[in-house]
């Protein structure tokens, strides 16, 4: 009789030996497995391992385009990177782009998502929220570019309404170029969270709301001590896929900000293709990329800390 106060490896050592047949039963499970896995394996070695190692390797070298590698230089690209002004003002301009795509999205998701929980007809107004998302980014930029140009459709509208004193040239004024970007870049993604949150809260168990509406809670209090706690989950998930957005923004900026002066736009991935495609400093972007890597990678592992150690309080 096996002894219940036993942990798990020392019941596992007490087991008697798998006879022949059954470690070729075992044997066989794993090879299938193995064969199912090995296409993906492949895949994901080979178009995201490699080229992830490649590149930290030619981080840390002088590689050149046509030129190759000619010497291994270690820790200066990473130097040079972190003492270059332009990298700091990519840093800035980037974790601006963060805050605006963790804040707003969100925000914005979730309340269009309370609305339209119990809106009949509520799939068509879903699915104009989220046909923004359906467009590339670079035909985002391109229809918001247009939007802000001088004689664009916002500057139209509103000379229109009277206020032509608030007209301005959005995409070359210092005050208001971040801004117009933020606002592309919130309504292309406010959709998608939005649709996600829906999700989520179609999931939540009823039982805890009904018995809260029992005991006389408000609906902002049900919603603030019964519906958050239990949609966290999906906010963290909405929330790390908003940071890493954040994080890589390219296309929207480059399309609707590269030919502003003095590059104050300039956010990390615009920074690292500069460098690399356009100064032909191949090494440099790739440490840039290294970089900006790590730190995403960073944030989305306290994020997941976070949420499993929430979990484990709340149980």
């Amino acid at each position: 009789m096996s002894d219940p106060t036993a942990t798990p490896s020392e019941a596992e050592d007490r087991r008697p030996p798998l006879s022949a047949a059954e470690r070729r039963v075992r044997r066989r499970t794993t090879l299938t497995a193995l064969a199912f896995m090995a296409p993906a394996i492949v895949m994901v070695s080979v178009f995201l391992l490699y080229p992830v190692a490649d590149n930290i390797w030619i981080s840390l070298t002088g590689w050149a385009k046509f030129s190759g590698f000619n010497r291994f230089v270690g820790a200066l690209n990473y130097r040079q990177a972190l003492s270059n002004p332009n990298f700091y003002e990519a840093t800035v301009n980037t974790v601006v782009w963060v805050v605006a795509s963790l804040t707003l999205p969100i925000l914005l998701g979730l309340a269009f998502a309370v609305l339209l929980r119990r809106v009949p007809g509520q799939g068509a107004f879903r699915s104009l929220f989220f046909i923004p998302r359906l467009l590339a980014p670079t035909a985002i930029g391109t229809i918001w570019y247009y939007v802000y140009a001088d004689a664009g459709i916002l500057n139209t509208v509103l000379h229109g309404v009277g206020l032509g004193g608030l007209a301005r040239s959005w995409l070359y004024d210092p005050t208001w170029i971040t801004p117009a970007m933020i606002l592309a870049h919130v309504w292309q993604t406010t959709g998608l969270v939005m649709v996600l949150l829906l999700l989520g809260l179609a999931a939540l168990p009823p039982d805890p709301i009904e018995a809260a509406t029992v005991e006389g809670a408000s609906p902002w209090q049900t919603f603030r001590l019964v519906v958050l706690p239990m949609l966290f989950p999906t906010l963290v998930v909405v929330t790390i896929i908003s940071v890493i957005a954040g994080f890589t923004t390219f296309d929207l900026v480059w399309v609707m900000g590269r030919d502003y002066p003095n590059r104050s736009t300039l956010t990390l991935a615009t920074h690292q293709y500069w460098e690399s495609f356009r100064s032909s400093r191949w090494a440099y972007g790739a440490a840039v990329a290294v970089i900006l890597g790590a730190i995403a990678l960073l944030i989305t592992w306290v994020q997941a800390l976070l949420q499993q150690r929430l979990e484990e309080r709340s149980r």
